[in-house]
């Protein structure tokens, strides 16, 4: 502290007292700074309470984690200025003259910055077991931890989640809805369609029609992104059911097509290695409520897995309707390296979205109609999450149905396909535009 001799930070019994001309920073060590009683004058802080009003603080400290230095409400006697560095939280003071100042600290809100615009999080939960009809992020989107930390995802009709990136094989501009942003950083994307190179306008639509989870369907194996053994013989065990050696007729079809839309047309770097959640658990009957539940996963032995238990396939209280982003088994974590957090199976970072993000972009529990949120296409596709092993050796996977209720369907039943993919961390601050239809955000 020698070079402040002359002009002193001094630091009072509620705040900091500042004199002379000068630029600095206003530390949070009260003890490290000398005291000139002749030069004395308060500074005065008012914290914000969890009601929104401001309450005087006798802390020698300012309060740093989770409050922001309200710069238009604070004010300084003679003309100083301040600021605040948002990361460190330091706040700055330059002055002329001796100064007094009466500082405010707001409760700080989250956010998330994309570009140009800065989202806000809000606190809470909605009611995952009802429909989401309105833009419920419209004030913030919401939070929820994921197998990286904390991801942030949208909810209800959701106008402004809309992100153009590539160019397909044919040359046509590639059209995304953001579903979340996961605790790494990086964007998890659903495909919503394609649309003439350079326009803002696009045809709602799928990667692939027609195509079928699996071609068997009698083995409980069958509901896995990836199975042990071959096609057509019998799983003895859940391991062994489990076990990721053999791709599923659909993992090969969505990862071909990712191949010639996206690593042809020279935007797989752009693509981050994410974790896809193909859960498997089965957690039993006093989990998901299905009194035939054997928790077995194996053979054709019946089984519910965990996305029924929280969607509210058999339970009846609405309360358990909790989806999750964790994925509960590290076999089902689909990455192509096992460096980024998964099993390291995948061929290519590309998967499908899980029954677990549906209800939690609002479509309601299992079962629901709701034709207004985001979701909701013309026609019905698969999701990653497998569902049951049902009477008659018939392995089921969750779908989202036209009306856009969330329901399972038999794995070689024929269905459409939207693409999930996730956009490296690094690209988000790179994005321009509003998310809406007509400006959608795009990398610079």
């Amino acid at each position: 502290m020698g070079k402040f001799k002359k002009n002193m930070i001094v630091l009072g019994s509620i705040g900091i007292v500042l004199a002379g001309g000068l630029s600095c920073s206003l530390l949070n060590k009260p003890n490290d700074l000398e005291v000139d009683q002749n030069k004395k004058k308060m500074i005065a802080m008012y914290v914000q309470d969890e009601e929104g009003n401001y309450q005087t603080s006798n802390s020698k400290e300012f309060p740093k984690e989770g409050y922001v230095l309200n710069i238009e409400k604070s004010t300084c006697k003679n003309g100083g200025i301040l600021s605040q560095d948002p990361t460190t939280k330091a706040i700055n003071l330059k002055v002329s003259h001796a100064e007094a100042c009466n500082l405010y600290f707001d409760k700080e809100v989250p956010k998330i910055e994309i570009g140009d615009i800065s989202i806000p999080i809000q606190d809470g939960n909605p009611n995952f077991a009802k429909p989401a009809t309105t833009d419920e992020t419209a004030n913030g989107l919401f939070s929820m931890e994921d197998d990286y930390g904390t991801s942030y995802y949208y909810r209800g009709t959701t106008p402004n989640n809309y992100i153009k990136f590539g160019k397909n094989a044919s040359g046509q501009d590639m059209w995304w809805r953001i579903i979340r942003f996961n605790g790494d950083g990086s964007i998890r994307m659903q495909y919503d369609g394609s649309g003439t190179s350079g326009s803002n306008t696009y045809t709602r639509g799928f990667a692939l029609t027609s195509q079928v989870w699996n071609t068997k369907y009698t083995d409980t194996k069958y509901v896995g992104w990836m199975f042990g053994g071959a096609q057509g013989a019998a799983s003895t065990s859940k391991e062994e059911a489990q076990r990721n050696e053999t791709d599923s007729t659909i993992k090969t079809a969505v990862e071909a097509w990712y191949k010639s839309n996206i690593v042809d047309t020279g935007y797989g770097n752009y693509v981050a290695d994410s974790i896809f959640c193909n859960d498997r658990s089965t957690p039993g009957k006093s989990a998901t409520g299905w009194s035939s539940d054997t928790g077995l996963g194996y053979g054709s032995n019946i089984t519910a897995y965990g996305a029924t238990a929280r969607t509210n396939v058999w339970n009846t209280d609405e309360s358990k309707v909790q989806p999750r982003f964790t994925c509960p088994q590290e076999n089902d974590k689909f990455t192509v390296s096992a460096e980024s957090g998964g099993n390291g199976k995948s061929t290519y970072p590309v998967g499908l979205i899980t029954a677990d993000e549906i209800v939690a972009a609002g479509s309601g529990k299992y079962g629901t109609t709701n034709s207004s949120y985001y979701l909701k296409k013309e026609s019905w596709y698969w999701s990653f999450s497998p569902s049951n092993m049902f009477f008659n050796s018939l392995a089921n996977v969750f779908f989202v149905n036209k009306t856009g209720l969330l329901s399972y369907d038999i794995v070689y039943h024929s269905g459409a396909v939207a693409p999930v993919i996730n956009l490296k961390a690094e690209y988000l601050s790179q994005l321009r535009g509003a998310g809406t239809a007509t400006d959608p955000y795009r990398l610079s």
